[in-house]
């Protein structure tokens, strides 16, 4: 069995995510064959809807291959990694801006390239045990694969905490921020499997809808709004500093582990696409200037080494000690110009 598992059954074109004891993490193969078949499936009328599950109980997706990426990378080889995110970042589009109905069901963990398959589809199912989240800035990369999208049509501030503390989210909270649209106890996934494929119709997932276990982002929105309102990384740190209580010690130690040159993109590229002209193809555009340069003038390597190579947890990041310099924030996200993000 491959790490993908693509085939028609009933009217639902199905994608069935294959690698759990990876925790379905997707590589270049799985992203090139799931692209391949959505461009098939666009024109078959076969296929009335595109349904996406995993394999396993543990996770949908927690995230891109990434020790490929770092295998290349320290060998200088920053191209393989420009490509593998190219590509998916057009694969997140391509879902997003899709002309049929494209469901998910995402149990578990769904974490950085799991949230770019599972929550740009038209309708995101999440149950008890779902856990999303972005926690790009851990390993020195920004929240992509169109999570800055959604960060940035977050509820107030919400974009901020969870881009730059990396934040899990529950099922309640997933809904809240704007990550998945509806609860289905997982008990019932199976039925609702079986529906959608001998109808081709989503109808169903409303039908079985419940209200989920109560979140708590809701209850925290002022507080998040309030400390994380400020302009640039260090205006988030003092605010986060002056608080003093429980939450905000949490949220800072979260921000302070993470890399300060990723935080603080983060939080100028959630500035920057937030407003009425925002759009995928913008956000997957920002994004990806970021990680082009990311191997060479990022804190991506170091990160993957310190999280996934050496496991030491003690990653060695830029600005560590001081302030990340406006000027550095401006060269990660300046126009790539000939190498910019094309989707055509």
């Amino acid at each position: 069995m491959s790490d993908v598992d693509i085939r028609i059954e009933g009217r639902a074109g199905r994608i069935t995510l294959n690698r759990p004891a990876a925790l379905n993490a997707m590589t270049y193969a799985m992203c090139t064959a799931i692209e391949a078949a959505i461009d098939q499936w666009r024109a078959d009328d076969r296929v009335a809807l595109v349904l996406f599950d995993a394999a396993g109980d543990k996770a949908f997706c927690a995230g891109g291959d990434i020790a490929e990426l770092y295998a290349t990378g320290t060998k200088g080889d920053f191209a393989y990694g420009q490509t593998f995110w190219r590509d998916e970042y057009r694969l997140n589009a391509k879902l997003f801006e899709y002309p049929k109905p494209v469901v998910s069901l995402m149990q578990g963990f769904t974490m950085g390239g799991g949230v770019g398959l599972g929550c740009h589809g038209s309708h995101r199912v999440v149950g008890e045990t779902s856990q999303i989240a972005m926690p790009e800035c851990g390993i020195g990369l920004v929240p992509d694969v169109g999570g800055s999208f959604m960060l940035a049509l977050a509820p107030g501030r919400l974009g901020e905490y969870l881009g730059t503390t990396g934040a899990r989210m529950g099922p309640a909270d997933a809904i809240y921020a704007g990550f998945a649209d509806t609860y289905v106890p997982q008990s019932m996934w199976s039925d609702l499997t079986a529906q959608l494929v001998a109808s081709g119709d989503p109808a169903p997932i409303e039908d079985m809808a419940e209200t989920p276990p109560e979140g708590r982002l809701a209850a925290l929105q002022p507080q998040i709004d309030a400390l994380f309102g400020g302009e640039a990384r260090i205006h988030v740190l003092n605010a986060l500093r002056a608080d003093g209580g429980d939450f905000a010690r949490d949220a800072l130690k979260s921000v302070l582990r993470n890399a300060p040159l990723s935080v603080a993109c983060t939080i100028e590229m959630v500035h920057r696409l937030r407003g009425p002209s925002l759009t995928i193809r913008k956000a997957l555009e920002l994004e990806y200037r970021f990680t082009h340069r990311a191997m060479e003038h990022g804190d991506f390597l170091e990160g993957i080494r310190a999280q996934i190579i050496d496991k030491d947890r003690n990653p060695r990041w830029q600005y560590a000690d001081r302030d990340v310099p406006l000027t550095a924030v401006a060269r990660m996200l300046m126009p790539l110009g000939s190498d910019a993000l094309k989707f055509d």
